[in-house]
């Protein structure tokens, strides 16, 4: 099994260079902070969200993500977040705390346009005695990596109505170089970089009976050096108390989803995601589970949740 994470180390350390290195989850719809921070405190009153996904279980080194968000409007157009958020793979335990701030003006009578602008800090921490090292004079692993903090900032915006939404976005603008062992010398090598990641999503609801809503939804994500991926999803709120849905990635996953609302305030949500590649030979699939609180404020309590 240390070859596993040896491998998983070694796709941290050289292939997220180029590859997808935010934490994905199949739930973002609920946590659309994380990856826009126009949508801090879109919400009628303070939203806490806490949610943990599992990666490929069974897979040692596998990535655990943990994200803890809370989010609240403080008027009619200022709204606040803010995200804790632990991610760990392989040899690599990343911690991540940021502040969003949202601006909202009206477009028209159905219409509302939210900029945001996210400030956050990534304190990195990586155990190379968890790899197994072949190459005994490798300078890549020397020392252990610890507590090395990195500031980003980035920036979205997102227009919506009661029943329609897309949002632009891109969470980390700044291409932190996480690796340079020669930051106080100067010089410019590095053993990986984090590239800027960019964000579309969409979505639509559809009331097909008083009792049945259906949301088709896409997010579409970008990085320079690798694939465009896309994730769709088909959600149904049946009774405004169930939701069940399916979804699928560019990335040959398949996914399912299904959530509580347990009261006027509780909302409880698990999904479960099912490779479709090699992968799926080593691994039982991921799990994803959130719980959500609603606390309404001066603003008023939601009487129809918007379903997004």
């Amino acid at each position: 099994m240390k070859k596993i994470v040896a491998i998983l180390g070694l796709m941290f350390l050289t292939g997220f260079s180029y590859a997808q290195q935010d934490p994905q989850f199949t739930q973002y719809m609920y946590n659309t902070i994380t990856i826009n921070p126009a949508y801090a405190g879109n919400y009628q009153g303070m939203r806490i969200f806490l949610l943990n996904r599992s990666q490929w279980v069974g897979l040692e080194g596998a990535p655990v993500t943990t994200n803890l968000s809370i989010s609240s409007p403080i008027n009619d157009n200022l709204g606040v977040g803010v995200t804790i958020m632990n991610d760990k793979i392989g040899p690599s335990d990343e911690n991540n705390i940021a502040v969003d701030f949202s601006y909202t003006i009206a477009t028209s009578e159905k219409y509302k346009l939210s900029f945001g602008l996210k400030a956050s800090a990534n304190l990195l921490n990586i155990d190379f005695n968890k790899l197994s090292q072949y190459n005994n004079g490798d300078f890549s692993f020397e020392t252990n990596i610890e507590n090395k903090l990195s500031p980003n900032i980035g920036a979205g915006i997102y227009l919506y109505s009661d029943k329609t939404y897309v949002g632009i976005s891109a969470p980390n603008l700044l291409e932190t170089r996480h690796f340079d062992r020669y930051a106080n010398t100067g010089a410019t090598s590095y053993v990986a970089q984090e590239r800027i990641h960019f964000f579309l999503i969409m979505g639509q609801v559809f009331d097909l009976s008083p009792y049945l809503k259906f949301k088709p939804a896409l997010l579409s994500k970008f990085v320079q050096g690798a694939p465009l991926q896309i994730d769709m999803s088909a959600n149904f709120l049946i009774n405004e108390k169930f939701t069940l849905g399916a979804s699928y990635k560019s990335s040959k996953t398949f996914g399912a989803l299904v959530g509580f609302q347990a009261s006027d305030s509780w909302f409880i949500g698990y999904g479960y995601d099912l490779e479709t590649t090699r992968l799926a030979r080593y691994n039982s699939g991921s799990h994803e589970i959130f719980l959500q609180y609603d606390l309404f404020n001066k603003f008023g309590k939601t009487i129809s949740p918007r379903f997004f």
